[in-house]
């Protein structure tokens, strides 16, 4: 008489168990994603700051967080890749030195809009303050939002020495001169006029 008898392999075991499937995938991601991620922390060219990179001033760093807080890095990227479409339509190809002081960086890559990263200097502040106020002024077929309010909405000054002892924390450095003056540095400024700062500011310090 035949035996019925059904070994189960190991890798039917694995299969059949939900538990020992979603360990083992966590695992691998854990260890592939460890693979890929820690050797970075050890190159220079990923953790040196390019030459002459600044840390930004508490109006850029203000104008940072407003366009974090508005979603612009939703439709921006702020990296261009190493092509040559990319580079002859937008300049340099985007380099992790640029970003050091970034937390978090904002490369993504999404591009409902042009990419931002070297978009400093290439048009006035006045430019920008009619564009960030109603696209379609500059651009007729833009079908970015407009955000007029930013021109009413006035910055606290007592926010921004406490981002830049936080971000000190993290390796950018920041003096306490600059920190002390930071109050007195966005006095009576707008949010329009803080991302004005930060955007003519992305990608200056590679020509």
């Amino acid at each position: 008489m035949a035996s019925t008898e059904h070994k189960v392999s190991g890798h039917e075991k694995i299969e059949t168990s939900n538990f020992l499937m979603i360990a083992l995938v966590l695992a691998t991601v854990i260890v592939g994603g460890a693979i890929e991620i820690v050797p970075l922390f050890f190159q220079r060219s990923t953790t040196e700051a390019t030459p002459g990179l600044k840390p930004y001033t508490p109006l850029q760093l203000a104008g940072r967080d407003v366009y974090i807080r508005e979603g612009c890095y939703n439709c921006h990227s702020q990296m261009i890749r190493p092509f040559r479409s990319e580079t002859l339509r937008y300049g340099h190809y985007s380099m992790a030195g640029e970003f050091v002081y970034d937390h978090p960086f904002q490369w993504g890559s999404k591009r409902t809009g042009p990419d931002l990263h070297r978009v400093g200097g290439k048009y006035s502040d006045e430019w920008h303050r009619i564009h960030m106020t109603n696209p379609r002024d500059l651009v007729p077929e833009s079908n970015m939002p407009a955000y007029p309010w930013l021109a009413k909405a006035m910055l606290d000054p007592a926010e921004l020495a406490p981002k830049m002892r936080a971000l000190r924390v993290v390796g950018v450095p920041y003096q306490d001169a600059e920190i002390a003056g930071a109050a007195e540095a966005v006095k009576g400024a707008s949010e329009l006029d803080a991302v004005i700062a930060y955007l003519q500011v992305m990608g200056t310090t590679v020509k």
